[in-house]
């Protein structure tokens, strides 16, 4: 008698496409927190200039798939390639020097020091960062409140501080948790617009986004995932076509 297999559910390509320029590749990568295993063999690309989100409900594994990049969870097995080199052996400060920028939820500021302060901090990881004078004419806030500290920031300016430390350090790769949360339209759509400028100046963006109205306009591909596994890709003009399975998916 046979005894039925639990089912799983079904990525759409288990195999990375091919392509001419990727800067972060992933392979069968699974994630583990001390006995709890996560992710479950996710298969991922982004190009060079090219912005790909991680969609899904919360628990899917999303974030997760941030903090693995960065070898910050428990284990991992499988491959991470950044910049064409193998980092599944890393330890995160050396992942970071290969150009890899991470904010996480949480922001990581340094909320005792104030906005400029902030920005001059971080150590290169590459040598073409956005200079200050940039980040000032992208976020004309933080050009008004250089010389705040952390705590006085709202939401929103501490949300454009913690992107500008990123494009400080020069790195090529941005990791990007959510950014949008809890924050006012304005300042929602000042994000994308300075998304849209680093896709142009050749930044590749892997984003972890709830709010899909806002990734939708920017995005190359969105990453569907669902109880650690990726179950759809879904290209850019794609999209109004698989309207109905992504309702599904994300219940939007």
């Amino acid at each position: 008698m046979n005894t039925p297999v639990e089912s799983q559910p079904q990525a759409a390509d288990r195999t990375p496409h091919k392509t001419g320029d990727e800067k972060l590749r992933i392979t069968d990568l699974h994630s583990f927190y001390g006995e709890s295993h996560i992710l479950h063999g996710i298969d991922l690309y982004v190009n060079k200039g090219e912005m790909a989100t991680l969609l899904g409900r919360n628990g899917s594994g999303r974030s997760t798939t941030l903090k693995s990049i960065m070898n910050l969870v428990g284990r991992r097995t499988g491959s991470i390639m950044v910049n064409g080199r193998e980092t599944i052996e890393m330890p995160s400060h050396q992942i970071a020097y290969l150009g890899l920028g991470y904010c996480p939820e949480e922001r990581g500021i340094f909320s005792s020091l104030n906005v400029e302060e902030n920005l001059m901090l971080p150590p290169a990881v590459r040598s073409d960062g956005v200079s200050v004078e940039e980040i000032y004419e992208m976020f004309p806030n933080l050009y008004e409140r250089r010389f705040s500290q952390g705590t006085r920031l709202s939401g929103g300016e501490q949300q454009m501080l913690a992107l500008a430390r990123i494009m400080r350090s020069g790195a090529n790769i941005l990791l990007l948790d959510e950014i949008t949360e809890g924050l006012a339209p304005v300042i929602v759509q000042k994000l994308a617009e300075v998304l849209d400028q680093l896709k142009k100046r050749g930044l590749t963006i892997l984003l972890v986004e709830q709010n899909f109205h806002f990734a939708a306009p920017i995005a190359d591909r969105h990453y569907v995932m669902e109880h650690g596994h990726i179950v759809e890709e879904i290209h850019q003009h794609e999209l109004e076509s698989k309207k109905e399975l992504l309702n599904t998916y994300l219940g939007v």
